[in-house]
């Protein structure tokens, strides 16, 4: 749920432009990799869940103790490394929404601020 919050944030209002061009820019800091960072993640984590899901699902009818040992190996993995890229994404986002200027912005801070907040608590949910 967390990653489709960021995910919605970035695509929703995460770009905007200036009332005198039609040129779209990230809100954080007018970076590109910002959005697209948290875009990405958000993406990746959520058909990760669906895929890890689905394995939760067909789990107990899984006979082979070396496929099920290898199925939570990697879900561990990926949980582990996924919280590490959380935690990339959340200082990155925080760094560059610190240094974007105040008149960047006229519409998306709020969610600019959920973006980061529900970064924050993917950190812990992974």
């Amino acid at each position: 749920v967390f990653a489709l919050i960021v995910f919605a944030c970035l695509v929703g209002e995460g770009y905007t432009n200036q009332p005198s061009s039609t040129q779209l820019f990230c809100i954080f800091n007018r970076n590109e990799n910002a959005c697209r960072y948290g875009i990405g993640i958000g993406v990746l984590a959520f058909l990760a869940c669906i895929f890890f899901f689905m394995v939760d699902i067909y789990f107990p009818q899984i006979s082979n103790t070396t496929d099920r040992k290898y199925l939570v190996l990697a879900d561990l993995g990926f949980s582990g490394l996924w919280t590490f890229l959380w935690f990339v994404g959340f200082c990155f986002l925080t760094n560059q929404w610190a240094w974007t200027q105040a008149g960047d912005v006229r519409i998306g801070a709020d969610s600019a601020r959920a973006a980061i907040t529900f970064s924050f608590f993917s950190i812990f949910s992974w």
